[in-house]
């Protein structure tokens, strides 16, 4: 960027960063105050500025981006002293620059208005993990040019391991994240790997890290998060006592467990939730609950998804399903499925979850791999106050409410030595 004449001081564990534009996806994750952010906008004007381009700038929730990504462009302008040669426009946001070059702000709350881009070569998504999975998806195909190379930058705070960002980037490949965190940069495929820490920023004022410091007395997990920036559990386990186990060893006990404690779930869904089918058994006397059998998928409309568990139309098993889909509970009964609406009352989602909380152990097999992912690391969502509200979670989980509907009619005995029974409908 000599011939521009810009000069810039950064921070070194970016620079590298900065002119890196070998891989298709670059994956950020760092702590609080790390300077993440501020590398990445600054990445993208030194492109802009030198190649023609059009770059997209994405968040979850657009009206969060005038306070965040378009106040750093800003900042960033200024300070090199480019506010004459690049205009910001506030309606609709926009940066253009004097070769052609363009970023625009889209939300992805409002994907009706993503339609509308075309010929974007560089997506910059902050704040990643608080996008859905479907969007990321989404976004990738609106990454598209004719002639110029294609880049994805994802940006982001470490969230829960459940987190659909850790499960592309790091458990779908077998990526240990421990490695990231020792080597501080890696290049895996075609993914760009950066860790970064508040110790990277030396422009940070030095109160700022001890206050992050001051987390790890008081607010574990937030200091595993702003300070160490890594990934992990985020607030309290729903369901601690969960665990999984090979698939052979799961239907071992479960062919010893009766017919009549075998059960089935359905969560309906389509477009960004999903169809969930579980199967469970349930060990009466130990309070044990298996997991052994799950489908799940979207995207599926009924006939379709009729084909894929016409096994349960021989089986004759009962199905207990989300009440509040009744036209398609009649579909699948007029398709010969033996199905049911699951009870639905005001209260009924913390009493059902309190309900599954009473197994002493929930054992699922190895093979139910979306189940895992929703259930084994699942957290409550918690108010302003940070009071956890014991029937939302971090997620929607819809493994977990098949499991709530296949336990309809069932009860759990408590620790206080409550009798449990079972109902066959």
């Amino acid at each position: 960027m000599d011939e521009l004449n810009i000069e810039k001081e950064v921070n070194p564990h970016f620079e590298d960063f900065l002119f890196d534009w070998l891989s298709k996806f670059y994956f950020l994750v760092g702590g609080y105050g790390s300077s993440k952010s501020y590398h990445v906008a600054l990445k993208l004007i030194l492109k802009l500025l030198g190649e023609k381009r059009t770059a997209l700038v994405v968040r979850e929730v657009y009206d969060t981006i005038r306070d965040s990504c378009f106040s750093l462009f800003e900042e960033i302008i200024t300070d090199l002293e480019l506010d004459d040669q690049i205009k910001l426009v506030t309606s609709p946001m926009q940066i253009r620059f004097p070769n052609g070059s363009k970023i625009i702000f889209k939300g992805m709350d409002k994907p009706q208005k993503l339609k509308s881009v075309h010929n974007v070569s560089i997506i910059w998504i902050e704040e990643c993990s608080e996008l859905k999975y479907e969007g990321f998806k989404e976004l990738i195909g609106r990454l598209r040019h004719p002639n110029l190379a294609l880049h994805m930058i994802l940006s982001t705070n470490p969230v829960g391991k459940g987190n659909w960002t850790f499960i592309h980037f790091f458990k779908n490949i077998g990526l240990d994240d421990e490695l990231l965190y020792n080597q501080r940069t890696l290049r895996i495929g075609n993914t760009y790997y950066h860790h970064s820490l508040a110790d990277d920023n030396l422009f940070l004022p030095h109160s700022y890290i001890e206050q992050l410091d001051e987390f790890k007395t008081y607010d574990p997990d937030k200091y595993r998060i702003a300070r160490q920036g890594r990934f992990g559990i985020n607030g309290i386990i729903v369901l601690p006592q969960f665990e999984v186990q090979p698939y052979e060893l799961v239907m071992q006990a479960v062919h010893g467990i009766p017919e009549s404690m075998k059960k089935a779930g359905f969560d309906f869904g389509f477009v960004t939730s999903h169809n969930a089918l579980l199967r469970i058994a349930i060990h009466h006397e130990k309070k044990w609950l298996y997991i052994y059998w799950e489908y799940y998928k979207n995207q599926m409309t009924d006939d379709k998804t009729a084909e894929d568990i016409e096994e349960f139309k021989k089986t004759r098993e009962l199905i207990k399903a989300d009440s509040a889909e009744p036209k398609t509970i009649q579909y699948f009964r007029q398709q010969g499925f033996r199905i049911q609406g699951a009870k639905k009352f005001q209260g009924s989602r913390l009493q059902n979850t309190k309900k599954v909380k009473r197994f002493k152990k929930i054992i699922c097999a190895d093979t139910c791999v979306n189940t895992i992912s929703e259930l084994k690391e699942l957290t409550y969502k918690v108010d302003k106050d940070g009071n956890i509200i014991e029937d939302e979670f971090s997620i929607d989980p819809h493994t977990f409410s098949a499991i709530w509907y296949a336990l309809d009619g069932y009860e759990v005995s408590d620790l206080k030595g409550g009798k449990g029974f079972s109902m066959q409908v």
